[in-house]
């Protein structure tokens, strides 16, 4: 489902030589639609693909999974500021989903952990204090941490920081994904291997499946190629739909892979 149908951009005045506005490309942006659940924003570092995300991302005002919320993130400053000048127009507005950048999972994942150590400690605390009244009461005072450890591990196993990178993003992933949510995600295929990414494709479409909708920021071929995706091309100063075999990312990747050794003898 199809739930974030456009975004229009009114650029203020007196705005050209202040970041994000002075980024090339927000110089001619006007807007955009998205006419297939599944959009990806590409570009080369610097093109303003991943700011345009996060500026989408603080007007919805979505869930961050592993930071502080978009509006107290100081570091999202000048991206609130660029968003404020967004419009969304919505063919149903919800409230489900959420953003992720790649660089914010680590972090979440030792979040995770300290919780889970935190409430291991929290219960032995309580064993040793009342380790001379009734089980009775050592049983309540135990149950609250019992209860949230249990619903950790029912959501994230025994522990991301368990798994691999890769198998621990797209155990959160799945774990936090609900059905017709409006996901943002930042370069995800950051920790992922190509058979992970190809994983994360097939999550996708069983998501798209149950209303999902996806705005993705990347640099991978592999995602890029998801059936029947929106693929906008961030190139200099425009923002432009391109065909899969029209994308240089997937042109130069083809070129490579063909004959590395043409493009290593010129480093």
């Amino acid at each position: 489902m199809i739930h974030l149908r456009s975004i229009s951009f009114q650029k203020p005045e007196n705005k050209n030589s202040t970041y994000p506005f002075s980024l090339p490309v927000f110089q001619s942006f006007i807007g955009m639609e998205f006419n297939e659940p599944v959009s990806f924003f590409i570009g080369e570092n610097g093109s303003g693909k991943s700011t345009l995300l996060e500026s989408i991302a603080c007007a919805i005002d979505s869930v961050v999974i592993g930071s502080e919320s978009l509006r107290s993130d100081k570091t999202l400053g000048a991206v609130q500021h660029l968003s404020r000048f967004l419009k969304l127009s919505w063919h149903k507005r919800t409230r489900k989903g959420f953003f992720l950048r790649a660089e914010d999972f680590f972090g979440f994942t030792k979040n995770m952990a300290r919780m889970r150590q935190e409430l291991k400690d929290d219960i032995r605390a309580v064993e040793i204090e009342y380790k001379d009244r009734s089980d009775y009461a050592a049983e309540l005072a135990r149950t609250p941490h019992i209860g949230q450890l249990d619903a950790l591990t029912h959501r994230y196993g025994d522990g991301l920081e368990y798994q691999s990178h890769g198998e621990a993003f797209l155990a959160l992933f799945q774990s936090r994904f609900v059905p017709g949510g409006l996901y943002l995600l930042d370069e995800p295929e950051a920790p992922l291997s190509p058979l992970r990414q190809l994983g994360l494709i097939s999550i996708l479409k069983k998501m798209v499946e149950q209303d999902a909708q996806f705005i993705i920021a990347t640099h991978s071929p592999i995602l890029m190629a998801f059936p029947d995706a929106t693929l906008f091309n961030f190139e200099k100063d425009t923002i432009q739909q391109v065909a899969y075999d029209d994308l240089e990312h997937v042109n130069l990747m083809r070129s490579f892979l063909d004959n590395p050794q043409a493009y290593l003898r010129q480093l």
